[in-house]
């Protein structure tokens, strides 16, 4: 769990600090870049096929402007290209964070 002042944006970094006590970091563009939104990974027909989804692997510049709670288990960003779709559960966030 995360409390929503445990939330912090550091330079290039969005700073997390668990209920737990540890803090963990992840760049900006690393979020931007594996926002799991059907728009960004595109989404998978019943047989397996992607439709969809952005190709781009790197997003230069980019920023975390803002942030929402939603429920008890995830986080939705909001970045300065306009991107807002993508809603990070607390597990994909501990993946791709380093401590």
């Amino acid at each position: 769990m995360i409390n929503p002042e445990g939330i912090q944006a550091i330079g290039e970094e969005i700073a997390i600090r668990w209920d737990n006590g540890t803090e963990t970091y992840c760049s900006m563009e690393k979020l931007r870049k594996e926002s799991p939104s059907a728009e960004n990974k595109g989404e998978t027909d019943l047989t397996g096929n992607r439709i969809g989804g952005c190709d781009q692997e790197t997003f230069p510049g980019v920023k975390v402007t803002g942030w929402e709670m939603i429920g008890g288990y995830a986080i939705q960003f909001t970045f300065s290209d306009g991107h807002n779709t993508g809603i990070f559960s607390y597990d994909l966030l501990q993946e791709l964070s380093f401590s």
